[in-house]
């Protein structure tokens, strides 16, 4: 039982700071791309390594992640994830190698974000309310990582012009301390999942569960080019648009649009996804993706094709959160919530190295984005495709209760 004091809302409010830092703070490292690698002397594909790293630890981490979540509960997870968030910046500003970048802004970083990110924080905020609810606070809770994207990219864009790379990663490492003492409003371990007989259902039976079901490796496959396209985008928009002779500071505006129509987005796609199939939602939201980023790559680079195309995409950036989370939730149950998106989330996370790499690398060989652009096009179609024939209807075992 939740104390007085734990009330849904204030689960609610703290989760979302806590998605609010951490993924803002992630959300701004783009910006580290070009002043870092100028600054040491390096190509680009040094960088774009340590966040594909990142990205890849991030997802492996993040089962275990949500196992140990769902055992001992989101607290423990999240407060000794954000220590591990602050030493990883703190290190990341005073690398002088791209092992030094690797070790800390990968490995480091990566390891954190497992730890304060959508499936942990997500699982506390879904077991807080009903199923009547549960979309539209799933929705609310992702939000929260897009107002971080609105709010600290601008900040960290500032710190660099003011106080250069390191001195900026410094300050937001300091900055991120405060996940620490908001974890307490997480904490709690969740209650035991039984089957209509009355049997608890383990972990393993659980994952035995999923692995049967098709949907789950749908959505599992879907979840892969969600992450190649918000990573890469992410990671690469600020270095493309500087690329084409335009003042690096719109970079920054772009990303900070991004997050402004994603948290529209987010509590859009948490309401469609309480009125409508999700995974109809989900189909129209890959498949907007692809024809948004071949409108961008045919239209004429400038001002307003960037700040058009950064908004638009922000409304269709991580409504997918809400939409598949609220999908894993709706036909599992929430008792393993962490660990099945955990593993869900693992698709996104091997998609975002993809991502993130592949873009480093096409750019130092060939001197141009275009072929990544043009393969997180095809994928956004791939996933649109994948995820209609998903059965959106509890499993057998709790399907009476639902």
């Amino acid at each position: 039982m939740l104390r007085t004091w734990r009330t849904p809302l204030v689960i609610l409010a703290c989760g979302m700071v806590v998605l609010l830092v951490s993924f803002g703070l992630r959300s701004s490292l783009g910006l580290f791309l070009r002043p870092m690698t100028a600054d040491l002397g390096w190509g680009r594909e040094a960088f774009a390594f340590a966040m594909a790293l990142q990205n890849l630890l991030w997802g492996l981490c993040q089962p275990l992640a949500g196992a140990i979540a769902d055992r001992y509960g989101s607290g423990r997870v999240v407060a000794g994830a954000s220590l591990l968030y602050v030493l990883g910046l703190y290190l990341m500003a005073a690398a002088v190698t791209p092992v030094d970048l690797a070790l800390s802004g990968g490995v480091m970083l990566g390891v954190a974000l497992s730890g304060t990110s959508f499936p942990v924080v997500l699982a506390v905020i879904g077991r807080s309310v009903p199923e009547s609810r549960r979309s539209l606070y799933l929705g609310i809770g992702s939000a929260g990582g897009s107002s971080g994207q609105v709010l600290v990219v601008p900040l960290s864009h500032g710190l660099i012009t003011g106080f250069d790379w390191s001195g900026a990663l410094v300050i937001l490492a300091a900055t991120s301390f405060i996940m620490v003492p908001l974890a307490a409003a997480l904490a709690g371990r969740p209650a035991a999942a039984t089957r209509p007989s009355g049997a608890a259902q383990s972990m393993g039976g659980a994952l035995g569960e999923a692995a049967r079901h098709g949907g789950y490796w749908l959505l599992t496959a879907g979840f892969f080019v969600c992450g190649f396209h918000v990573s890469f985008i992410s990671t690469h928009l600020p270095a493309y648009i500087a690329d084409k002779g335009i003042d690096p500071a719109l970079g920054a505006t772009g990303l900070a649009l991004i997050g402004l129509g994603n948290i529209i987005g987010s509590l859009g796609c948490g309401a469609l996804g309480g009125r409508y199939p999700k995974k109809n939602v989900l189909c129209a939201l890959y498949f907007g993706r692809a024809l948004l980023m071949a409108g961008f790559l045919v239209a004429p680079v400038g001002v307003a094709s960037i700040l058009i195309f950064s908004f638009t995409m922000g409304l269709l950036w991580l409504g997918t959160v809400p939409l598949t989370s609220g999908l894993v939730a709706h036909i599992f149950g929430v008792r393993y919530m962490a660990t099945l998106f955990g593993f869900v989330f693992l698709s996104h996370q091997l998609g975002s190295f993809l991502g993130v790499w592949l873009g480093g690398y096409v750019f130092d060989r060939g001197g141009s984005y275009d072929p990544v652009w043009w393969t997180a096009v095809a994928l956004g179609l791939v996933s649109a495709a994948l995820h209609w024939p998903i059965r959106e209807r509890p499993v057998a075992r709790i399907a009476p209760a639902g």
